[in-house]
């Protein structure tokens, strides 16, 4: 229902543009004068400014609907130093269900690399205790395919939850570290 309103307020403000833009070329074929240009010309950027800013009050009163802070839960993928390991694909379960599975391309663990963090989930889940499980495939030491598993138990509270999945490197075991870090 929001999605549909927020669509049809874009198109018909970008109708609107559309045809403030025919005017000023017809007006400019017919030899108005520059300054009117000028003035149109600031109208609809000013329009499609506020176009903008229409567009992101809604996203983010949509997130706040669809996903309200008592009962939003996201999990984050980090990855730190990533020699040991080299992640091809992680799955997120929630509850025995899974909520999300992601494919890594070269681009996406470079950026992991560099320091970045990648939203993997993001939801609705009542208070109270939940079982997360995430699966992490890729190429393991001595370059073998390897599959390991990371499970923790969250107690829900009536604010918003955050939950870093982080993976890491044990340098005097030899082995990946695969850790679940609850963000208080």
């Amino acid at each position: 229902m929001i999605k549909k309103t927020i669509i049809s307020l874009m198109l018909i403000l970008l109708t609107a543009i559309s045809s403030i833009s025919v005017f000023a070329e017809d007006s400019a074929n017919a030899g108005a004068p520059s300054e009117e240009l000028r003035s149109l010309d600031s109208q609809i950027q000013s329009l499609k400014k506020e176009v903008l800013d229409l567009n992101r009050d809604l996203f983010m009163l949509e997130e706040e609907l669809l996903f309200p802070s008592n009962t939003q839960i996201s999990v984050f993928l980090s990855l730190d130093v990533g020699k040991l390991f080299q992640l091809d694909s992680v799955q997120l379960k929630l509850n025995n269900k899974v909520v999300a599975n992601h494919l890594y391309t070269k681009r996406e663990i470079a950026a992991l690399k560099r320091g970045g963090v990648q939203r993997i989930f993001t939801g609705n889940l009542p208070s109270g205790k939940h079982e997360i499980v995430a699966f992490y495939t890729g190429i393991g030491p001595n370059n073998r395919t390897y599959k390991q598993g990371s499970t923790t138990i969250i107690d829900k509270t009536s604010s918003a939850q955050f939950i870093e999945l982080k993976i890491s490197d044990n340098v005097t075991k030899q082995q990946p570290v695969f850790e679940v870090k609850v963000w208080e």
